[in-house]
């Protein structure tokens, strides 16, 4: 029997289609639920939602229901619907009304009730993007550790209430520099001082910094402290609880887990703790009437945030500082260029030691540096150990350890041939040669190439000798020019955080250099060329750097050598130890060349089409200047400089952050736009 025609069965089908999708519809109708009743009092929340598009850095509305009211307050953890999907956020406030038309989102869910961003540090994530060109969820992935939600469910520990502040101890502490008991004495009255602190060699510049926090705890202010590096933080931490007594402050560090790290913070954001120290990770804890912000060695790069936006600690304190009424005491053995325009523009005054008082602490010279050291040793120059280093060391071995400080980690990281002075190359990838120990073969540091029979490819010789050795190296030296002698090395993966008072040569990178407890009877710097070899913007200032911080680490009475030029201006300045001098001649010569402090200055680094974009969108300031494009890097970069007077540093940073947002909302490829980097 033949089968319904093609025409039939089509006519079938429509018959039967509306009742299919009838069945097939009507068991996903469902009546939608009533609306949840919003919150009677304040029912509007402003979030600002964790999305790093510039052109969305901005407060949103959403509705708060009911049940959510009293969790939902500002400084809160909340997930809201944004764009199809759900993504953190935190309640900046609550509105009684809204200026958006139509209805208000709610708020999906309180992530938490803890109120972990304050108002102050809100305000202050704010300046921030505004000053870097950035935008604030960026600066508040810096700001707030992530939630560790078990430690939340924990009370924090009870307030310690402050030992009673011993302002004779303290006056006495500082009494070496200047008009420093002066400043205590307006801290404790609940004012808010500023200074520029130069500290003197040999000083404990922990318990000076323990006493000013005591200080401030006695007008009733709380206080932050900010330090480089672990070593510092240990340092300070032990100092505060010498001082304070135990248990009255935390400590932030960023390589705390998450579990300590959130416990302290909590404790701090409770108000049960009103002394924090801690590295660049701290610049934003939310101390409860912050009275007094310290950042000690404020010239080391550690200080300089390496993601988004790029805040400084010294800027991000400052900016917090005048935004909160709090005394700023900037630190160090040497002093930044950019602290000394603090000092020369009024804003602070200098604490200092008096000549007569750093004669009495500290000798300091230079090999070579006048006729009478070249006619006993005519190689001084030349030599890099020449023979009045050999006894200075021997000479303060009689009293004490010796710090010996050499630029250059590891054993030999540069080799060339002895006859022709050809670097010594990888026959595999032309990389570098180096030496990883006295009886290792050389080793291509690039690919890893061993080369037990190398021969120079320009003279055929096979010697070996190395232009430039590292802490290593130079111990073995040491060693063996000084038998009998314990010689200790600190530096890369091996930094010793103390030493004992026994005699010994203690060779160390910059920045790995141990603590005597007494002292250092002696401190030697080698390879000072090398520092200020570096291809940058402060190879000055930062050997000056590197340099004060060895020589502070001398006991009273000490003595330093240095090998170089003696004529350098930085080696001059430390013979003198005149940083502020030092600082004031870079400031001058910045000032002449249109750099910074003097100027505000920013990168903006990217392919190239993409910086061409950027520069093409930028609405250039009042004496607005371009350097470049430029290449940039091997990975086929470009980078433009732009700089402006340093009174018109706030409208290049609002034409910078306009950039940004009209690219983020074109969708443009990304640029990165960094203001004020430390170095170029």
């Amino acid at each position: 029997m033949p089968g319904p025609s093609n025409a039939e069965d089509r006519r079938g089908q429509q018959e039967l289609l509306p009742g299919i999708v009838r069945a097939r519809v009507r068991p996903t109708r469902r009546t939608a639920p009533a609306p949840e009743p919003v919150a009677e009092v304040d029912p509007v929340a402003r979030v600002l939602v964790d999305v790093p598009l510039a052109h969305l850095d901005r407060s949103f509305d959403y509705a708060v229901p009911a049940s959510m009211s009293e969790e939902a307050q500002p400084g809160a953890r909340v997930k809201v619907r944004f764009a199809g999907r759900d993504v953190d956020g935190f309640v900046l406030e609550r509105a009684a009304g809204t200026d958006h038309d139509g209805s208000l989102t709610p708020l999906r869910r309180v992530v938490s009730p803890e109120r972990v961003l304050s108002p102050q540090v809100a305000a202050l994530a704010a300046d921030l993007a505004e000053r870097y060109a950035g935008t604030r969820s960026d600066v508040l992935r810096l700001a707030l550790p992530a939630r560790h939600a078990t430690t939340e469910k924990k009370d924090s520990p009870a307030a310690v209430p402050p030992s009673a502040y011993d302002s004779g101890a303290a006056e006495a502490a500082w009494a070496a520099h200047g008009p420093a008991p002066a400043f205590l004495r307006h801290l404790a009255e609940g004012e808010s001082p500023r200074a520029v602190w130069s500290a003197a060699p040999g000083a404990e510049w922990p318990v000076l910094v323990a006493h000013a926090v005591a200080a401030a705890l006695a007008g009733g202010r709380g206080a932050l402290v900010v330090v480089p590096d672990g070593k510092d933080v240990a340092r300070v931490d032990a100092a505060l609880t010498a001082v304070l007594g135990a248990d009255r402050h935390v400590v932030l560090t960023a390589d705390a887990g998450p579990a300590r790290r959130y416990r302290d913070f909590l404790a701090v954001s409770r108000g049960r703790r009103r002394v924090v120290v801690g590295t660049r990770a701290a610049t934003f804890a939310p101390v409860a009437g912050l009275g007094l912000v310290v950042i000690w060695d404020d010239g080391d790069d550690l200080h300089a945030e390496p993601r988004a936006p790029y805040p400084h600690a010294r800027e991000t304190l400052l900016l917090r500082a005048e935004r909160e009424g709090a005394a700023v005491l900037v630190g160090g053995f040497a002093m930044s260029v950019e602290a000394e325009q603090l000092v020369r523009s009024g804003w602070a005054h200098q604490l200092a030691a008096s000549r007569e008082e750093l004669r009495a602490r500290v000798t300091v010279s230079v090999a070579g540096a006048d006729e009478h050291a070249l006619a006993r040793d005519p190689l001084a120059r030349a030599t890099r150990v020449p023979s009045e280093v050999h006894h200075a060391i021997r000479d303060a071995l009689a009293s004490g350890p010796v710090l010996v400080q050499t630029p250059r980690a590891g054993y030999a990281t540069a080799l060339a041939c002895e006859r022709c002075r050809t670097p010594a190359r990888c026959r595999v990838c032309s990389g570098p040669l180096g030496l990883s120990g006295a009886t290792a073969p050389p080793t291509c540091r690039w690919c890893g190439t061993s080369h037990e029979a190398w021969a120079c490819a320009e003279c055929g010789h096979r010697g070996l000798r190395a232009p430039v050795v590292g802490e290593t190296r130079t111990a073995e030296e040491l060693g063996r020019a000084f038998a009998g002698t314990v010689v200790r090395t600190s530096g890369g993966d091996r930094v010793l955080a103390t030493v004992d008072d026994e005699p010994a040569i203690v060779v160390a990178t910059p920045g790995a250099e141990p603590v005597a407890p007494g002292g250092y009877a002696a401190v030697v710097l080698l390879d000072t060329w090398l520092v200020l070899g570096l291809a940058h913007l402060r190879a000055a200032e930062e050997a000056l750097r590197r340099w004060a911080n060895a020589v502070g680490l001398v006991r009273p009475g000490g003595r330093a050598v240095a090998v170089g030029d003696p004529a350098h201006p930085a080696l001059q300045a430390l013979v003198r130890w005149d940083p502020a001098g030092f600082a004031a001649r870079e400031a001058a010569e910045r000032r002449t060349a249109h750099l910074p402090p003097a100027s505000r200055l920013a990168t903006i680094t990217g392919e190239p089409g993409a910086v061409d974009d950027a520069l093409t969108l930028l609405s250039p300031p009042v004496g607005f200047e371009l350097l470049g494009p430029v290449p940039f890097g091997s990975d086929g970069e470009s980078r433009a400089v732009v700089r402006v007077p340093r009174s018109h540093g706030l409208d290049l940073s609002h034409a910078l952050g306009e950039v940004q947002r009209v690219r983020s909302a074109r969708k443009l490829d990304a640029v990165r736009i960094q203001v004020d980097p430390p170095t170029l």
